[in-house]
């Protein structure tokens, strides 16, 4: 993933469309992939491996004509860039399209399971000693500043997934609003936020079976259900350059934790916003349970695992019962891009109307963990 400023966007801007390699298949896109894959447990360059180009029918040929990837707007500046899409995360497009066009369930199931096995598979790599290596093109790749990490030597990091999943210093992220009526931002991420489900589907979730039921996995009559029904939604979107852990938008008690199995789809705006990919519904997720102190309302506190997402792991957010203020640390993903939707119950949040406007344009916007 580039960013590239919009002077330089000299070509047009194209999705990830069903027909968009005509004479490719999920046979290609799928070895392609797990070649990558393959390729960073034995290129310690990341231009080399999960980030390099993919061998597949006319992959070049669109490359050359069109950028893939989405706009995004920096908050408190309204500066706008451009984000190019990662290769394995178009990859992940491709064999989404052909997963959801298959008639048999074998082949279908044959998609899913080339997701999960990349997926498992280079959780496991970043998590050997080897990887390690990796961290400094990491670094370089994505200009990652180090100066606000707690430990700012990349050579004290045992793996990759250790840097990735890195820690910030006390004093890098200082809660904006001390309003105890105020929610802080949970990550730092790409945000849209809308004040209902309805127009989270009108503008931005585009699956046909997204709800709050279905996202928490539960009964439609459900306690859990019930009491967010009417709910607001913040959705942080995680670029893997982020700092990839995530932190409380509220003051608040830590409940349960509900582990969701499910797929390894890319989270990315383009599947997000395709019309039948229920990507938050059907992935991998923990659901963290909360009750926002000043109102005693609940908040529900979803942490999506994506395309070679290793882990989603909770810190604060596993201690049951244990009060967290907002900015608290609460868990963290191992490498990939990722994804948090907060569900706050109706008459706990009001977005600020730039969030709003930016939210049904719509465009996310970057902003950084408590601001």
């Amino acid at each position: 993933m580039t960013s590239i400023h919009p002077d330089n966007v000299t070509r047009p801007v194209e999705p990830i469309q069903r027909d968009s390699l005509p004479d490719a298949n999920s046979k290609h896109a799928g070895d392609a992939l797990e070649q990558l894959v393959d390729q960073s447990s034995s290129h310690h360059d990341l231009t080399h491996s999960i980030h390099a180009s993919a061998h597949i029918p006319g992959l070049e040929n669109l490359a050359s004509k069109y950028h893939i990837g989405n706009y995004v707007l920096v908050r408190g500046t309204n500066e706008k860039f451009f984000e190019s899409m990662p290769i394995y995360a178009r990859l992940g497009m491709h064999l989404l399209f052909y997963g959801r066009e298959q008639t048999e369930i074998v082949e279908s199931k044959k998609v899913e399971g080339i997701l999960r096995a990349q997926s498992v598979k280079e959780g496991k790599h970043f998590d050997s000693p080897e990887s390690a290596k990796s961290i400094e093109s990491f670094v370089k790749t994505y200009s990652l500043q180090l100066d606000e990490l707690l430990q700012p030597d990349i050579t004290k990091y045992k793996t990759f997934n250790e840097f990735f999943y890195r820690k910030l210093k006390d004093n890098a992220r200082p809660v904006q609003n001390a309003d105890p009526a105020g929610i802080c931002c949970a990550a730092d991420a790409r945000l849209t936020v809308y004040q209902t489900v309805d127009l989270a589907k009108k503008f931005w979730i585009k699956g046909k079976n997204f709800s709050i039921p279905a996202l928490l996995n539960v009964p439609v009559d459900s306690e859990q259900a019930q009491s967010l029904d009417g709910a607001s939604l913040a959705i942080f979107r995680l670029a893997p350059a982020d700092y990839h852990r995530f932190h409380s938008p509220i003051d608040g008690e830590v409940g349960e934790i509900v582990h969701i199995p499910g797929q390894y789809y890319t989270v990315n705006p383009q599947a997000v916003n395709e019309p039948g990919f229920d990507v938050f519904t059907a992935n991998t997720r923990s659901v963290l349970y909360m009750k926002h102190t000043l109102t005693g309302l609940n908040v529900a506190f979803v942490a999506i695992g994506a395309l070679l997402v290793g882990s989603i792991e909770w810190t604060n957010g596993g201690k049951k019962g244990n009060t967290v203020k907002k900015g608290e640390e609460l868990g963290y993903f191992a490498y990939g891009g990722s994804t948090v939707v907060a569900v706050f119950s109706k008459g706990i949040i009001k977005f600020d109307d730039d969030l709003v406007k930016n939210s049904d344009t719509p465009i996310e916007t970057l902003v950084k963990v408590s601001g």
